[in-house]
Parts: structure tokens; sequence; C-alpha cells
């Protein structure tokens, strides 16, 4: 059952502590120690060339911003991650594009802390942010997951892109990556205190994927949005409820909202814009291939008849807004029949 509910559009996972395997010893938790700290060479994961920055944007809320461009590109480094550091452990807000690329986050909140990984959340279940969880999967971290995320693990277009991704993402995705069952699935709000951070994890249903969730960090007043919102560039349409997508931004509240934390783009502490550019995105797309379904025009000649010119020069236009279009009008093709 779809859920919009929202007092900020608000999140959370439940966290029990885990232990904190595999990677080498704690640091004696000082800066210094911790700035030396490095991880063990894996053969497995071959080291990232991606130039990574760990941002501070409240008190207990870090992000790793990835680079706009398509899923190929950057070498997998399209995607954002959150990192929460509470007194008694981490949580992570989705785990990258590769396992090399969690290797490096991981690297990176070891130079600020040497507290316990607890949990890792996934906002959803994309490649570009769930090829890394096998990192944390490993070192025996919970994984927290959307409902919605079986339905994409038993799809043949998860395998089969994951085929791909060997082929187009080598060697940094290669014969060791897996794709990683979730532990715990949320399919409603749900909220705990870690360490005296309240967490608030909103189950918003099929929207940008199968599932998709946000985290809200209360104590911060800091939203980790997944998806829902690119900064900065066209969004990625796959095989999503467009229609649901919309409603969500509609209903999306950011009065008394500190940051926002999108899946791609730049942390903001203005978002109404970014939100206001998603929604009048995919207005178009849905307005326009609707109407051509309803008439019976084929795609091609809807497509051509569509003034895109408000977001052509927006990063991923030329690789995502055609296969966007065309998902849609295919989405709405079906919803028609219905």
């Amino acid at each position: 059952m779809k859920n919009i509910s929202y007092s900020l559009l608000i999140s959370i996972a439940l966290f029990t502590t885990a232990c904190d395997r595999g990677v080498a010893q704690q640091s004696s938790g000082n800066a210094a120690s911790l700035k030396k700290f490095t991880l063990k060479p894996d053969k497995r994961y071959p080291q990232s060339k991606a130039k990574m920055t760990l941002q501070k944007v409240s008190k207990h809320v870090y992000y790793i911003q990835g680079r706009a461009g398509a899923a190929t590109e950057h070498s997998g480094f399209i995607s954002n991650a959150g990192v929460i550091i509470t007194p008694k452990g981490i949580v992570i807000v989705d785990a990258l594009g590769s396992p090399s690329l969690a290797r490096q986050m991981l690297q990176k909140i070891r130079e600020v802390s040497d507290k316990p990984i607890l949990k890792v959340i996934t906002t959803h279940y994309h490649a570009d942010h769930i090829y890394g969880l096998q990192v944390f999967k490993d070192m025996n971290v919970e994984v927290v997951a959307p409902a919605g995320t079986w339905t994409y693990l038993a799809s043949q277009n998860s395998k089969d892109l994951l085929i791909s991704r060997r082929m187009t993402l080598g060697p940094w995705i290669n014969k060791h990556t897996r794709l990683v069952k979730p532990d715990k699935i949320i399919s409603k709000e749900t909220t705990m205190t870690i360490g005296g951070v309240e967490l608030t994890l909103n189950y918003i249903g099929s929207a940008h994927s199968d599932g998709d969730l946000t985290v809200y960090v209360k104590n911060d007043k800091v939203l980790l949005s997944g998806d829902l919102i690119f900064e900065g560039r066209v969004p990625y349409i796959g095989t999503d409820d467009t229609g649901h997508w919309l409603k969500t931004l509609k209903a999306m509240k950011t009065s008394g909202l500190a940051v926002l934390v999108p899946g791609h783009g730049k942390a903001l502490h203005q978002p109404n814009a970014a939100i206001k550019l998603n929604f009048n995105y995919l207005s178009l797309l849905r307005t326009k291939m609707k109407a051509a379904v309803e008439d019976f025009t084929s795609f091609e000649e809807a497509y051509d008849g569509v003034d895109w010119s408000q977001f052509k020069k927006l990063p991923a236009f030329k690789q995502a807004n055609r296969g966007n279009a065309y998902r849609v009008y295919r989405s709405l093709e079906t919803e028609s029949l219905k």
C-alpha cells in the first residue's frame, strides 16, 4: 500500500548493535590516529580512482556527493551516500555504486570516527546505490531496505544489469560483485533513537523505484531523500510510478528543514527549487506522453513534438531523457489498459 506520511517527510530504521568485523583494528579515537587509519588492500576490490570527500552538513550528518553523469561514467560514482554519526555508532544511508567506492567511503568514515557501523539503510534498490552493500554485509552490518526490494531482486533486469555492469564498469564491478539481500524490510513509518539521535524512516512506496524510503534526522532537521530528489541534473526514470512520485513531491514539506541531502547532487539548505525542477520535469513527461497514448500517437512522433528546452542544458539530459520519456509512455499505455 502506498503511503505518503509527512511531518517533514521523515524516516528511520530499527537499529541493533552489530559487530564491525572485517575492518582493520579500531584506532584510539584521537584525531591524529584517525587520520592515519588505512584499510588493508583487498584484491577483490580494485582501488577506486574517484575523488571523494566526506562533507559535514550538521552536528551528526555527513554525506558523500557523487558526480553528475550517466550510470557508467566516473567509475560509477554518480550517487550520494549519507553518514550519520551518533555517540553509540554509525548509520550509513546508501552504499554507492561499487564495492570499491564503498571501501573508499569506509576509509573516509574512519578518518573522522572509529565508532562501530550499526546499519546500512538503503533508500531504494538501484544499482548505483546498492553495489557497495557487500562491503558492509561482509562486516556483519545489518542492511535495512524498503518494501519493494524483493521485487527488484527477483527481476531478470537486476541480474542482467549486474552482468552488463561487469563489462561497462570493470574492474570496479567484477566477478566478485554480488546482489545483497536485505536483513530487514520497512513497510511503514518507523522511528528509533540511537545514541540520543532520533531517526525516522518514512516508507514512500513505489515512486522512483519498486520501493522508496527517506531518512529524517530529527535532532539536526536533516532529510536524506534518496532519489525522490535529483539536484542539478535530469532525474533517472526506470520502472517507476511517476504518478505516485509526483504526488510525493507535491506533499513534501520543507518548512523547518535545515538541510536536504538528495540522492544525486549537492546538499540543499533551500530545497524548494530542486523539488520544483523534479516536479516540473515529471509533470511534462506525464502530460505529454499521456496525451500521446490517449490520441494513439506513436512515441517517436510524440517525443519529437515536445519542447524540452527548459531541461536540455541539464547534466544527463542527452543520456537519460529519451529513455525516460519512452518508459513513461509505455507505463501509461499499461495504465490505460487497466
